[in-house]
């Protein structure tokens, strides 16, 4: 008897086998990031591009539409072209969205799909909506099928000098206050049992580990979503720490703490309503 399809992805469990470029287990050790095509890894702090493609195997069908509100450079808006799902992503800084939308553009379109980067604060719920209201309206839907946050680690990295910028919140408090009217904005675009995808970090700042990936996860559950899974991701080739590792470990035996070398990749799914 053949196996029921699912109704969030292309894969047809009957060809279970053939699928060795997916990911099932929780600990992701990924040697390298995808340089192909136009991918960089020349802004500092985005993701690897493996990590949207596997997102959007997983839980989007060709055709759909993937929303990004952290958008930067544009790594799960190429990574859409390529799959073949409609993006759109919003971007806070001009100078940043300007050079993401050239790179985007110069990648392939082979499905002929549409990428949108919108200048646009995801944490101004209203006016944000507005443009992403209309940019779905474009394509011919009225929600998105998956979304994919990756926001800053805090104060790890300074992304501008913008105090909309959530990485200059004086506190981890205002910033988990304004990371939940990012998943406010997002929410209002996700139908019942479709997905949401967390890439997040912790931070160790005066001599404490700051929980900011279970904080932020705390945030997605309140607003009506039951986590599926957490997976490890492995950050063997951060910027940060690259050819400092002896520095690293000096300094961890000095102060008693272990270095990080992880991040998490949180999957969560809309409650029925």
């Amino acid at each position: 008897m053949k196996r029921k399809r699912s109704s969030i992805n292309d894969l047809d469990l009957d060809r279970w086998r053939e699928y060795d470029d997916i990911l099932t287990d929780s600990l992701w050790l990924i040697p390298e990031r995808d340089r192909s095509g136009v991918h960089t890894a020349d802004y500092h702090g985005n993701f690897v591009p493996q990590i949207p493609y596997q997102a959007m195997r997983r839980y989007t069908k060709a055709g759909e539409v993937v929303l990004d509100p952290f958008l930067g450079s544009g790594t799960t808006l190429i990574e859409c072209r390529r799959l073949g799902r409609h993006g759109i992503g919003l971007e806070l800084q001009p100078a940043v969205l300007k050079t993401t939308r050239e790179r985007i553009t110069a990648e392939q379109n082979p499905h002929n799909i549409t990428t949108t980067a919108l200048a646009a604060d995801s944490t101004c719920v209203g006016p944000s909506g507005v443009k992403i209201r209309r940019a779905l309206n474009t394509i011919g839907s009225d929600h998105a099928h998956l979304a994919i946050l990756h926001p800053p680690y805090h104060s790890i990295i300074r992304f501008s000098d913008s105090p909309e910028d959530l990485s200059n919140c004086t506190t981890t408090e205002e910033f988990i206050s304004r990371f939940g009217l990012v998943v406010d904005l997002v929410t209002q675009f996700l139908p019942p049992e479709r997905y949401l995808v967390l890439v997040i970090g912790d931070i160790y700042e005066k001599g404490v580990w700051t929980p900011l990936g279970f904080q932020c996860m705390q945030q997605v559950m309140q607003r009506g979503f039951s986590l599926k899974s957490i997976v490890v991701k492995d950050m063997q080739g951060n910027r940060a720490k690259r050819n400092l590792e002896r520095m690293w470990r000096y300094r961890s035996l000095a102060g008693g703490f272990y270095i990080f070398r992880h991040e998490y990749v949180m999957f969560f799914r809309r409650d029925p309503d």
